[in-house]
């Protein structure tokens, strides 16, 4: 009978993780209030977590750009029409990959820095000695975190488009020597804003608050010791991964 229990309570766990994950984030944004401190500190992991994170995310946006450019044009130019290629960039670009492609560069690089930075704080009592001086460490330390990744990660979508955008044109006007009246007049007349670009900014916010969630979380609930560290490091990396190709495919279900 208890190896039974056992065995249930396994199966149940990542669904109890997943409610203690809830938990954690309505506890989080209970409290939630807007005042000199936290929006000091909000902006100051803003810096640290977004700022930092921009040069992996505007070279990649950029070769990015390229790559899809000359796949595109290769694609394309079998059916006469590599005139499109800004259409099909654009809208690859602004339903799709950078909101993906950001979501999982942010969640390598700042996802598992939060993770490791509050893991450690617990793992040297930190955390500890903020409860003993009544101090709310879901206050002072997690939600600040995850309103910077809130934030963060729809201006880093941004300026990953732009520079996909901007790798693109280098490639198709610059390189391969496609006209650029046309060039932009495509990506003009057929990026809707309201799917298309609407849909990519709500894609990053969904993903921002997912991936700055696991961090918090994992870095929060992890193992005091260093290989506990490591270990929830490890998670929010692969967990944030796969969620956030989950919702992508849920969500772009809806805006098609």
């Amino acid at each position: 009978m208890s190896s039974r229990l056992s065995f249930v309570i396994a199966r149940l766990g990542p669904i109890a993780r997943a409610g203690q994950s809830l938990i954690f984030l309505l506890r989080m944004l209970a409290t939630f209030r807007p005042t000199p401190a936290i929006i000091a500190s909000t902006l100051q992991q803003t810096y640290l977590i977004g700022a930092r994170s921009l040069v992996i995310i505007m070279i990649c946006g950029f070769f990015v750009g390229m790559v899809l450019s000359l796949q595109a044009i290769n694609a394309l130019e079998q059916f006469g029409a590599s005139d499109q290629v800004s259409l099909l960039v654009g809208k690859s670009l602004f339903r799709e990959l950078g909101p993906v492609l950001t979501a999982l560069l942010f969640a390598g690089r700042a996802g598992t820095s939060v993770t490791a930075e509050i893991g450690l704080m617990k793992a040297t009592s930190q955390i500890d000695a903020l409860e003993l001086m009544a101090i709310d460490p879901l206050k002072t330390v997690a939600l600040p975190r995850f309103l910077a990744g809130l934030i963060s990660l729809p201006l880093l979508t941004a300026m990953f488009n732009a520079l996909a955008l901007l790798g693109a044109v280098i490639f198709s006007i610059g390189v391969m020597g496609l006209d650029p009246g046309i060039f932009w007049s495509k990506l003009e007349n057929g990026i809707l804003f309201g799917q298309d670009f609407m849909g990519g900014v709500w894609k990053s916010v969904v993903f921002g608050g997912l991936v700055s969630l696991i961090a918090v979380f994992f870095g929060y609930t992890a193992h005091p010791t260093g290989a506990g560290v490591g270990t929830a490091t490890t998670n929010t990396v692969v967990l944030s991964s796969v969620l956030v190709l989950i919702f992508d495919f849920i969500m772009t279900s809806f805006f098609v």
